[in-house]
């Protein structure tokens, strides 16, 4: 590259003021977002006594699950989508040839690593037909990590238990 190119822009960085180079005013928006806290009501709750409720349930990422279809079969399509969307790299998935004739292929296997998941709902955006989504169950835990590993029966499970309380994003209302 030459520096002589009349095709390139050079660009000046322009002067800071002394606003710009003074913390002041971050150090003031600090100090009232801190004093804020300190005086302001405390929110404290008793686990395992008392269950936190997040605010909005619909937008809470937590556990994963698959979703099922009206047939009560997996809804994956075993695309690859995400898997590949995925930054964590924790989500593996076997395909097979469908025994169904509306669709391809179906995960014959499908694992999620839950301790390297890093729960960014990068997987639930990438799929096209809504079988993988974040559930606003929070408290996971487990005495191995093999337990850890969820597989596509569990995966399942935790459908079928939230699907009452949580419906799939294609069955919800709209937001706004």
């Amino acid at each position: 590259m030459q520096t002589d190119d009349q095709q390139i822009l050079w660009i000046e960085e322009p002067e800071l003021g002394y606003s710009g180079k003074s913390y002041l005013r971050l150090f003031a928006e600090g100090m009232t977002t801190t004093i804020k806290h300190l005086f302001g009501p405390k929110q404290t709750i008793e686990s395992p006594e008392e269950r936190y409720q997040p605010p909005d349930p619909l937008l809470y990422r937590g556990v994963h699950r698959l979703n099922r279809d009206e047939q009560g079969r997996v809804k994956c399509v075993a695309c690859f989508l995400c898997a590949t969307a995925c930054p964590a790299h924790c989500i593996d998935i076997v395909a097979a040839e469908s025994p169904w004739p509306d669709r391809e292929k179906y995960p014959e296997s499908f694992t999620i690593d839950e301790l390297r998941c890093i729960f960014c709902g990068m997987c639930e955006e990438a799929c096209p037909v809504d079988a993988i989504e974040l559930t606003s169950l929070y408290d996971l835990s487990g005495k191995s990590r093999e337990e850890m590993i969820f597989d596509k029966e569990k995966l399942l499970s935790v459908y079928d238990q939230t699907k009452d309380a949580e419906p799939m994003r294609s069955k919800r209302e709209p937001l706004g």
